[in-house]
């Protein structure tokens, strides 16, 4: 028999869930692919392109009947069809849940969002994906109707959350999805975590406009979403220089964090179009940027 809180969250999650899906599906449709989705050569039976010869190409890697028809030799290349495993993490820290117009998503929303267009992208290319700490990599529709109820879930009680890495596959993919506004020794520990798998991956910074404009002046109560934090100024104005260079500092020192463990680094904001983090996220995976 179900509590009443039980019931009530169960109902939340009925309501939230399809909404959350199909504009997630909707998403995945803007960005366009290719009939095998993310091609890469290797070991395979599909043919995916021919190559001119390299130094090192042994004799029998060498199609003869492609190369008869000109005066350089070229390799047949066979699509490679061992699936990779995706694991994404999603901030649900109560940083995350931070809008600052009325009308415009909380932050949350566009990391969940994305997380689950991600999937839908990854999953019809043959991939696995999972969600750290809550959902291990598997194939399938299943998985993402288990993704996506994974993702409405509740929140987390601190201000600032640090990435998961539980459930990463050794040498698969990693996503991170959050502010990374918190304590940069977590995330550190969470990219070393990653790394010492062989994980490679991308770090999606989500920010409010709000957070990267700094419109604010006169009298001002800055206070974090948990109340954990507060300060209050009668010049907010006189803080815009300094605040920007600290957020400034912050990205310059993620896209470093990053970059030494050969992850690719991005900020994103929700006033923008959520197609073109996707896309970035999506081509980032593939190692490109």
């Amino acid at each position: 028999m179900l509590t009443p809180d039980l019931r009530t969250r169960a109902e939340a999650l009925g309501q939230s869930l399809p909404p959350l899906l199909a504009e997630a599906e909707m998403l995945a449709s803007t960005v366009m692919l290719g009939e095998h989705g993310r091609r890469r050569a290797g070991m395979g039976d599909e043919f995916w392109q021919y190559r001119p010869a390299h130094a090192g190409d042994s004799a029998r890697m060498i199609d003869w009947r492609r190369s008869a028809r000109s005066d350089a030799h070229f390799v047949r290349e066979r699509e490679w069809q061992a699936a990779q495993s995706v694991t994404i993490w999603v901030d649900q820290g109560r940083s995350m849940g931070f809008s600052g117009a009325k009308g415009r998503e909380p932050k949350v929303d566009r990391a969940r969002l994305l997380a689950l267009a991600l999937a839908v992208l990854l999953l019809r290319g043959g991939e696995r994906v999972g969600l750290a700490g809550l959902a291990q990599p598997r194939s399938g529709r299943t998985q993402l109707l288990r993704l996506a109820s994974r993702l409405v879930g509740e929140g987390a009680a601190d201000d600032y959350a640090a990435p998961e890495t539980e459930g990463m596959v050794a040498h698969g993919r990693g996503v991170f999805l959050s502010d990374f506004l918190g304590d940069l020794q977590g995330i550190e520990a969470g990219l070393a975590r990653a790394a010492d798998r062989g994980v490679k991956g991308i770090l999606i910074q989500i920010l409010d406009p709000s957070e990267e404009e700094f419109p604010f002046d006169g009298r001002t109560i800055f206070e974090s979403m948990g109340r954990s934090l507060s300060h209050e100024t009668k010049e907010a104005g006189n803080l815009r220089t300094r605040y920007l260079a600290r957020l400034a500092e912050r990205k310059n020192r993620l896209a470093g964090l990053a970059r030494a463990v050969g992850w690719h680094f991005s900020t994103h904001h929700t006033g923008s179009p959520a197609q073109s983090a996707l896309l970035w996220a999506y081509r980032a995976l593939e190692g490109g940027r």
